[in-house]
């Protein structure tokens, strides 16, 4: 199995004394699986290109790419498998948990600044053209510091990524933090239904038997749980698979369309422009040459 079609993502419980925890890792190595925490994720890429999968964005990831994916949000950076040489450093990054954070805003108002970018983390944040030597140099300055200074570097590093203009949001769906479980497990059901079927006739009226709610009901769930139209999430499941296609394959236009779930080649070029700003053919041009602006 792929890890395209690995779809389901595994949920994590981090064992964890510190507020700010902080991790790194090689490749290959068994931390890269799509899955999914509580804990934010601010993640900085050393080494190796690939696909990154955040929520239903599919795109690539280089050296020095940073993102941010916020609670429950599944997301996984694969390494191109003509990559066979072992990495000893591929990855740094930091977690940290919302109810903290949360509390944090309630004791000094000052931070409420951040609240912005931790609500645009629900659908992940990749910070594009952020200088990857002065993320590596925050990251090690958490890394290596403890209680006090350890805090005072990871809000820095945040009030400094806060301020960066090039913050480009990926994923249509984005859950809300404070979610009970049983409904993070619903929306991921119908996540996972339609990333399944995206090449079959989705039905608004079978993802509302997932749920077991009626149409309207489940309607308003959908769009109130995250904050986008079911129709909308299924189009840009649709087009990410396109996108990959689009990258690693030679197959015309016309069959990509097909095997996305379109049936009409006039209306997935429309929709590819309106969600990817050009053409199907503008962005396989672009991929090739490694330049994909998401």
């Amino acid at each position: 199995m792929s890890i395209i079609d690995k779809i389901k993502p595994e949920f994590e419980i981090v064992d964890k004394v510190e507020t700010i925890l902080y991790l790194e890792h090689g490749w290959p190595t068994t931390l890269c699986r799509w899955h999914a925490h509580e804990e934010y994720e601010l993640h900085l890429v050393l080494k190796t290109s690939g696909k990154v999968f955040v929520g239903d964005y599919v795109g690539q990831f280089y050296p020095g790419s940073l993102f941010l994916t916020g609670p429950n949000l599944p997301h996984n950076w694969v390494t191109e498998e003509s990559s066979s040489k072992e990495i000893p450093l591929r990855d740094m990054l930091i977690q940290f948990n919302h109810k903290t954070m949360k509390k944090a805003f309630e004791a000094f108002p000052e931070l409420v600044e951040l609240d912005q970018l931790l609500e645009s983390s629900r659908s992940g944040i990749e910070f594009k053209n952020y200088d990857p030597e002065l993320a590596k140099k925050s990251l090690e300055l958490i890394r290596d510091s403890q209680g006090m200074e350890r805090l005072m570097h990871f809000l820095n590093f945040l009030k400094e990524l806060n301020k960066w203009s090039k913050k480009v949001t990926l994923s249509l769906t984005k859950l809300n933090p404070s979610l009970s479980s049983s409904s993070q497990r619903r929306i991921n059901e119908v996540v996972n239904y339609v990333i399944d079927n995206y090449k079959d006739n989705i039905s608004l009226v079978e993802a509302s038997k997932i749920v077991n709610m009626s149409d309207s009901a489940f309607s308003r769930y959908f769009m109130k749980t995250t904050g986008n139209r079911f129709s909308e999430f299924v189009s840009r499941v649709r087009l990410g698979r396109a996108c990959v296609m689009l990258y690693e394959t030679d197959k015309n236009i016309s069959t990509i369309a097909f095997e996305s779930g379109y049936n009409n080649l006039a209306n997935f070029n429309r929709q590819f422009v309106k969600l990817k700003g050009k053409t199907p053919k503008e962005y396989r041009k672009t991929a090739y040459k490694g330049l994909i602006s998401e």
